[in-house]
């Protein structure tokens, strides 16, 4: 988590008038970490958190208002496929996000084609994942200053050519 906080430092000292950050969620260590250093600095900027529509236990946890494991968690998204939230990040996300934006495998595999042909940017599933709730409300946000975690690169080759080749990778 140290690493997330001191990216989200340097994010939010130089971007004193973000008005907000998507970041997605796995476990709950990388938006608890950008919430953390938020509020250690007094910033402003809402902190949106992002999941998978195929691995919603966090939607469904604070929905509840408890921790409620989800049934599945198949997605290819692999990073946010979780089925049992941590307690202690779901407090954290409750208290600290705005909201979740639930995305599909279809958005998350759209916004690595973009991050791939308009930055050249790799992403895997989970690191595109915030980019997607982006591209999602972009209509919303037209004006603000938004920022997106692209948090990995880890994608197999495989799943790369499909997404680039149009599709989107399925699991079972």
């Amino acid at each position: 988590m140290l690493g997330v906080a001191t990216y989200a430092y340097e994010l939010f000292t130089a971007e004193p008038e973000l008005d907000a950050v998507y970041v997605p969620i796995g476990l709950g260590s990388g938006i608890c970490g950008m919430i953390g250093a938020r509020d250690a600095l007094g910033h402003k900027a809402r902190v949106i958190g992002v999941i998978s529509d195929r691995a919603n236990t966090y939607r469904l946890s604070l929905d509840a208002g408890r921790p409620v494991p989800s049934n599945s968690a198949v997605t290819f998204a692999d990073g946010m496929a979780v089925r049992i939230p941590d307690p202690t990040a779901l407090e954290i996300i409750r208290r600290g996000a705005e909201r979740l934006v639930e995305v599909t495998d279809n958005e998350v595999a759209d916004a690595i084609r973009a991050l791939y042909s308009d930055t050249h940017t790799l992403a895997e599933g989970a690191g595109a994942a915030a980019f997607a709730a982006l591209m999602k409300e972009r209509e919303t946000l037209r004006g603000k200053r938004v920022a997106v975690v692209v948090s990995g690169q880890n994608i197999d080759r495989p799943w790369m050519a499909t997404v680039l080749n149009g599709g989107t990778p399925q699991v079972a």
